[in-house]
């Protein structure tokens, strides 16, 4: 996986600089909450939420286990409607696949609907390097790609920009990339949309050749669906000749009635709206309308790896609704780019590290960038355990252990650094292990609690320095419950 932001450094070192930035926190901080305040009324509406959101976990499961089948029908639906389908082991060959078919073309631009995949594999830096320019429509994509920035948000790339820095990053580099903006242009959002729209009209119109993700394929027809609020996607999916669609392998749902259930949770837990303004499907290709070339390039890139892992494979359902790092107190306070990977926040946490595996530091520090508060699980519109995942890939990271890479099965080494972690679990292991040893270790602990320390020593420091320990109670709770209860309610 080429998703790395290259030059990073791990989590910790990068939050810590991130937490620094006052602005930074204030855009995150107000953007959050607002979006969170949203999606709770919006979820509110529905009296059936919780059904929904089952019903999603069983849809998105029964598919991953069947994955291979609905793939297999999912290709010959699409080649039945006149499409082409191409299969991506990694990033390399997804990128030399399109690079190849947009050559073809003749053409050397492209137009892009916002899409995660083509960020996930480095698309437009690998197009770049043969010579073809994409240009990103998504207003937040576009801010980004202007601003020579990297994304920081799964929904809002540009979520760590306030108006005022839009505003200058519109009025210096819009000229650079085609039309420019407006010389008296203001920070109001009507007046940053108009120069978007004024500058995007003109690709959108001169533009031969699209490039997609999509939010979901239909196995049953072979059709594909973006959801968008903008009309962006629906300009870059109608109006040029040739269209490739890159989507990763789990994107896939079985049949219509079952996107009928995501139609209705992903608008409400992405944009807080009871449906998206704009919804567009598309099978393969027809003479009345639309592009008369379509490409599906389905992509790997670690997914059946992370399949291979009973615990780990739910992080597959996701939908990228990015209500998880709404909530999430890790991500409001150090950003997106910390994490290191175009999936930031609770999500990235657990996916990235299954898709890159665990080996660098980046990655292997991940599964640690979460409070395990449980925030992530109780807004996630299909069910997806992340605090389970985390702590199962922290496992992984301290003690190594099987895993599946490349489709290999291997025996992972554990992580540098870990070797206190190791001996603090043998030890709990061994203490719960011998009740009495355990019984008496609290006594003590407890007898001695005015001789504690407000910070542990050693490797300990790097816990204590950013949080309290906590009190011990005056006596364990055994022996309250056999003060104060006599056992008199055991069974």
């Amino acid at each position: 996986m080429s998703g790395t932001f290259v030059g990073m450094p791990a989590f910790p070192e990068a939050a810590r600089s991130a937490v620094d930035n006052p602005t930074l926190r204030g855009n995150l901080r107000h953007a959050t909450h607002t979006i969170r305040a949203k999606r709770a009324g919006a979820v509110a509406e529905l009296a059936d939420w919780a059904q929904l959101r089952e019903a999603g976990r069983r849809i998105k499961d029964h598919t991953l286990r069947h994955l291979d089948r609905y793939l297999e029908q999912l290709e010959a639906s699409v080649t039945a409607a006149g499409g082409t389908v191409h299969w991506a082991a990694d990033a390399d060959e997804a990128n030399r696949i399109v690079t190849r078919l947009v050559k073809e073309t003749g053409e050397s631009e492209v137009v892009k609907v916002k899409s995660m995949a083509t960020q996930e594999i480095g698309l437009n830096e690998a197009l770049e390097a043969e010579g073809i320019r994409a240009y990103e429509t998504d207003l937040a994509e576009l801010i980004v790609q202007l601003g020579r920035d990297r994304p920081s948000h799964i929904l809002v790339p540009a979520i760590h920009r306030n108006r005022g820095e839009i505003r200058d990053i519109f009025r210096t580099e819009m000229a650079a990339w085609g039309r420019p903006a407006p010389a008296d242009l203001t920070d109001t959002p009507a007046d940053l949309a108009e120069a978007a729209r004024l500058h995007l009209r003109e690709k959108f119109l001169r533009a031969r050749v699209g490039i997609s993700g999509a939010n979901f394929m239909v196995a049953e027809t072979g059709t594909l669906v973006v959801v968008e609020s903008e009309g962006n996607g629906r300009m870059c999916l109608t109006l040029p000749q040739t269209l490739i669609s890159v989507v990763g392998i789990e994107k896939i749902v079985p049949t219509w009635r079952d996107l009928e259930v995501f139609l209705q949770t992903l608008p409400r837990s992405a944009t807080a709206e009871r449906m998206n303004p704009y919804t567009s499907t598309w099978t393969g290709t027809t003479e009345e309308d639309g592009p008369r070339t379509f490409h599906l390039v389905l992509l790997d890139n670690g997914r059946t790896d992370a399949l291979a892992d009973q615990v780990g494979r739910q992080a597959l359902r996701c939908i990228r609704c990015s209500a998880c790092l709404n909530v999430c107190p890790v991500y409001e306070r150090a950003g997106g780019h910390a994490y290191g990977s175009v999936y930031p926040g609770p999500i990235g946490a657990v996916l990235t590290p299954q898709l890159r595996g665990t080996t660098s530091e980046i990655d292997a520090s991940l599964p640690y960038a979460s409070s395990l508060c449980g925030a992530c699980y109780e807004v996630c519109p299909v069910a997806i355990d992340i605090p389970e995942v985390l702590v199962h890939l922290r496992e992984r990271v301290a003690q190594g252990g099987p895993a599946v890479r490349q489709g290999n099965k291997v025996v992972l080494r554990p992580a540098k650094g870990h070797a206190a972690e190791r001996a603090a679990m043998r030890a709990a292991a061994w203490a719960f292990g011998h009740p009495g040893a355990l019984r008496a270790g609290q006594r003590i602990a407890s007898r001695s609690r005015r001789l504690h320390p407000r910070t542990l020593p050693g490797p300990g420091r790097a816990w204590s320095g950013t949080r309290d320990l906590p009190a011990l109670p005056a006596e364990p709770f055994r022996d309250w419950w056999q003060r104060t209860r006599g056992g008199k309610d055991a069974k």
